[in-house]
């Protein structure tokens, strides 16, 4: 991997609380808060100034808008949600341009498993813990937060461990 593992541990105490806060309350509410949202985004540029070069932290910041603006696109043509849309957004500053290609792969991973186990969930006894929860009434939508909020955790645990 081409995340530095120190910056993936400095990084992981604020991310991992956020992503497990984003995927309890897509699949409870079907909704990505902006506080979330705003975390992410405070948090990278926050704490990015202490552990990243000036020319790095503008590079993501390019990153960041490139991504929001092609998001928000997405979301003007109906294909994805305004939450899931910011979301991205916010993580895509924390993924390493060299980790692209890995980074999707392992969303992709995590899109199959978690779009699996909420199916079965739903259709099982298990939707029964939490019987409130709009994901289980939702039809064909699908929580993207679940995975997306997996996705960005499972890769800055994959960086602390594997990192360079």
């Amino acid at each position: 991997m081409e995340i530095a593992a120190d910056t993936a541990r400095i990084f992981l105490p604020l991310v991992l609380p956020v992503c497990l806060w984003v995927i309890y309350t897509d699949l409870s509410a079907m909704r990505i808060s902006n506080g979330a949202v705003g975390l992410l985004v405070i948090g990278f540029f926050g704490l990015g100034l202490w552990v990243l070069t000036g020319d790095v932290l503008a590079a993501r910041a390019v990153q960041f808008a490139v991504v929001l603006l092609l998001c928000f696109g997405l979301f003007a043509l109906n294909t994805m949600g305004a939450g899931d849309a910011k979301f991205i957004a916010a993580a895509a500053p924390y993924v390493h341009p060299g980790d692209l290609r890995l980074a999707i792969a392992l969303f992709a991973a995590i899109l199959l498993a978690a779009v699996a186990a909420h199916r079965l969930a739903r259709h099982s006894a298990l939707h029964r813990l939490a019987p409130h929860w709009q994901s289980w009434q939702s039809g064909k939508r699908f929580p993207m937060g679940f995975a997306l909020g997996a996705g960005l955790a499972a890769y800055l645990v994959l960086g602390a461990l594997f990192g360079r």
